[in-house]
């Protein structure tokens, strides 16, 4: 008996030693693949800084750059997520050994909290006694803080304003101040609900319905018809600045247009409108009027619709080569014709998409069906996109300068060769429709006004930008449910994108002119634009 308690001991010794190797094992395994894991996360995060960092010096050179970043930053959103549960897993692991070598992970440095927000100090209870020794001898020498970042959730409150009643004795007579004021006739809502009534709406693409539903579910219960009403009436509030924008847009002696698809409500089905922006930026030559847009809304694409918008304005549009605009080209307009200026990106993106090797592989076609003309086209095009990245923001002279001086060379060699390479190619080639679309003589011209006018930009790109957010709207308002609609979401739309392009908060912005606008003389209206516009917090410092 003796012997076999031996051997069952030694047994029970050999399986405990398999199992703590076996844990070992497995401790170090976690913590391989969270090395690993962390790693990756290291190497996304360096090539996306690596992409940001292009964007900013070089800007969007590519057609996929905006989309490469977005790549990256999923990917990198993911692998952190993987290191974070790989480093938990191996935590975990690491319990149930002593016998592991633990490695350093690469934290991330954590910015700052933001100074303005409140603190809420928690202090943990101190011990009343040493915990070495067990003496009360004990004496404060400093503390240790650890900032943690919660949120509250949204909190309502209905602000009550008492007017109390006073009668004289003397007379009878029955005194009471007036009643509160409210940005909207017959309103119950305040500016700062208001606002972000509105800017959820068009600026973050919430329609009505679903925001009725959120409130719903915090407590508070408007109907759809309710925020409809209000929002109809902050439209008619905000008209005048909004045709103050429009006046300080159509000021320019260079604007920016384009347009794109809207969904408009129709019998039976929907209908395919149209949303126009014109955009005045001149900080790309060092222009000192402040940027902004306009946005106007039509049921079709017509061409009257852009000839009615600028009625009254010329100067220099750059724009894409729509037929619609030509209206404003001739030469008896009144009260003068507009000079076009075509924008690049939109040729070079015609090439591109023939010299796409990545793109045309995903689609399953193979490299030998990429064309050489237009590979070489897209360089050519390239060099002229370097030599404006190095002159932005110079005055019109010297970007002027600059363009006789190094682009006019490769503007020139560009058309002798396109020109010379069109003539060998069949009218049904696909590259020789995109040498047609640039060498066109009513495109050419327009192509080349940034080598006459220092000016002028390469690219639309500043239109294109202000109609990304609609883009991206589209998917979630489906469509507008009517013409009024479209209109009220044109100069919404207004308000809100030259808020974002004079760098300030579209929603505390929108606040305080629901409050102010209405007591505010028709002479002061310009205080509440928002280049005009400081945000409260920056008054006291100001002050100061």
């Amino acid at each position: 008996m003796s012997e076999t308690a031996s051997e069952l001991e030694e047994l029970r010794a050999a399986l405990a030693a398999a199992e703590g190797r076996a844990a070992v094992a497995e401790a170090d395994l976690a913590q391989a693949r969270a090395v690993v894991s962390t790693s990756e996360a290291m190497i996304a995060a360096l090539k996306l800084e690596i992409a940001l960092l292009k964007r900013d010096k070089y800007g969007r050179s590519a057609e996929r750059a905006a989309r490469l970043i977005d790549q990256l930053e999923l990917q990198l959103e993911e692998l952190v997520a993987d290191a974070a549960e790989d480093k938990a897993q191996a935590e975990q692991a690491a319990e149930k050994t002593t016998t592991v070598a633990g490695f350093d992970r690469r934290k991330p440095v954590k910015k700052a909290f933001p100074d303005h927000l409140p603190r809420e100090r928690v202090v943990v209870e101190a011990p009343t006694a040493c915990t070495c020794c067990g003496s009360g001898r004990i004496v404060k020498m400093g503390e240790d803080i650890t900032e943690t970042l919660e949120v509250i959730p949204r909190q309502w409150k209905v602000i009550q304003t008492v007017r109390e009643k006073f009668t004289c004795r003397a007379c009878e007579k029955i005194s009471q101040p007036p009643a509160p004021f409210h940005p909207v006739p017959r309103g119950w809502a305040g500016p700062s609900l208001l606002a972000m009534i509105i800017f959820e709406k068009y600026g973050q693409h919430q329609p009505l319905n679903r925001q009725a539903e959120r409130y719903t579910r915090e407590g508070v219960e408007l109907s759809l018809s309710t925020l409809a009403d209000q929002v109809g009436a902050v439209t008619a509030l905000l008209e005048p600045l909004q045709a103050l924008i429009e006046a300080h847009v159509l000021a320019a002696e260079r604007l920016h247009g384009d347009d794109t698809t809207v969904p408009l409500l129709a019998r039976g089905g929907t209908k395919t409108a149209r949303l126009w922006t014109y955009v005045r930026d001149d900080r790309p030559f060092s222009g000192t009027a402040p940027p902004a847009v306009v946005f106007k809304f039509s049921r079709d694409r017509a061409g009257e619709h852009p000839f009615g918008h600028l009625r009254g304005w010329q100067g220099i549009l750059q724009a894409d080569a729509y037929a619609g605009y030509n209206q404003l080209y001739q030469s008896d307009r009144s009260p003068g014709s507009v000079l076009p200026s075509l924008c690049w990106s939109h040729a070079r993106r015609k090439f591109f998409e023939l010299a796409d090797v990545e793109g045309n592989i995903r689609k399953g076609k193979s490299p030998k069906d990429i064309s050489p003309i237009a590979f070489e086209a897209v360089k050519r095009i390239d060099a002229l996109f370097e030599i404006e990245r190095n002159i932005k923001g110079l005055g019109p002279t010297a970007r002027l300068e600059a363009r006789q001086r190094l682009s006019m060379p490769l503007v020139e060699d560009l058309e002798r060769w396109l020109r010379g390479e069109r003539a060998k190619l069949s009218k049904h080639a696909k590259v020789a429709k995109a040498i047609d679309y640039l060498m066109s003589p009513a495109h050419w011209p327009g192509f080349t006004r940034f080598l006459e006018d220092g000016r002028v930009c390469l690219t639309n790109n500043a239109a294109e930008r202000s109609l990304r957010g609609v883009a991206l709207g589209r998917k979630s308002w489906l469509f507008a449910g009517s013409e009024r609609g479209g209109q009220r979401a044109a100069a919404m739309y207004t308000l809100i994108g030259t808020a974002k392009l004079n760098d300030i908060d579209p929603q505390a912005w929108l606040a305080e002119v629901i409050a102010r606008i209405s007591e505010m003389p028709v002479s002061q209206l310009p205080e509440l634009l928002p280049w005009n516009w400081k945000q409260p917090a920056d008054r006291p410092a100001e002050a100061a």
